[in-house]
């Protein structure tokens, strides 16, 4: 009988990309956790991975979602990082450890992506300000402590396969790291998810979050939108100055 598998193919892809993302699925098989699809094949070209039938998304699985997420974050390190880089689409992370999350996100996220904004002239001088700003206060700007998480990295909702088995599944996992858990919540917001408030619900129930955590959301979307702004161009260098402008009228 012949196995239906899913195969993710990416040409000229660069070294280690596929390692990455099966060892950020081996990370996220977290006993309480969200499922993720087994590994089948690791080549340099391409990741074999077992088929997760489609389904709908569902309110219970939504919540059955969070609550299962926030037993995913629980698994943190002890610094901020991880053991290897990652990717996030096709560009590379530095995930090289930190001892506390705001050096971690202005130095490994925000300073080499807003670099390459600025060289390929994709943001203006006044949101890069506003970016290097943040960057500036981010000890004041980050809310209070947090244990590092072991997340996702990528959660926008494309990066969460709602199955027929009534579940909601982890995909995309090369991004994985040991990080802040609002940033995946803050993902989760940036495009919108299928019921979105019994997911945050559920999990501020499981895993109470900090007081001041919604005011943080645009402080965590600074770094997808700069993302998007030097792989898309159009006006994300805009967004991820505006975010920027927000996170500080927030503190």
């Amino acid at each position: 009988m012949n196995e239906r598998v899913f195969v993710k193919t990416q040409p000229n892809a660069p070294p280690g990309f596929f390692a990455a993302e099966a060892r950020g699925l081996d990370l996220l098989r977290v006993d309480g956790g969200p499922p993720v699809p087994t590994v089948i094949a690791v080549e340099p070209d391409r990741l074999v991975l077992e088929w997760i039938e489609p389904g709908v998304s569902t309110p219970a699985a939504a919540r059955d979602f969070g609550r299962a997420l926030a037993v995913v974050h629980r698994a943190g390190g002890a610094t901020f990082g991880g053991e290897r880089c990652g990717y996030i689409a096709t560009m590379r992370q530095d995930n090289t450890r930190a001892v506390d999350w705001p050096q971690f996100y202005a130095e490994r996220r925000l300073r080499p992506l807003l670099r390459q904004a600025v060289d390929a002239d994709v943001i203006s001088p006044a949101d890069r300000t506003a970016i290097d700003t943040v960057m500036t206060d981010l000890v004041d700007l980050a809310g209070p402590r947090e244990s590092p998480a072991l997340i996702h990295g990528d959660l926008w909702s494309g990066n969460v396969h709602w199955a027929a088995d009534g579940r909601a599944w982890l995909i995309d996992a090369a991004s994985v790291h040991d990080g802040h858990r609002e940033t995946d919540l803050a993902m989760l917001q940036l495009f919108g998810a299928p019921h979105l408030d019994d997911i945050l619900a559920a999990y501020d129930e499981a895993h109470p979050l900090a007081d001041g955590w919604r005011a943080r959301v645009a402080l965590h979307q600074v770094f997808p939108l700069l993302v998007h702004a030097v792989l898309f161009g159009g006006g994300y260098g805009g967004r991820a100055g505006d975010a920027a402008r927000r996170a500080m009228t927030a503190r």
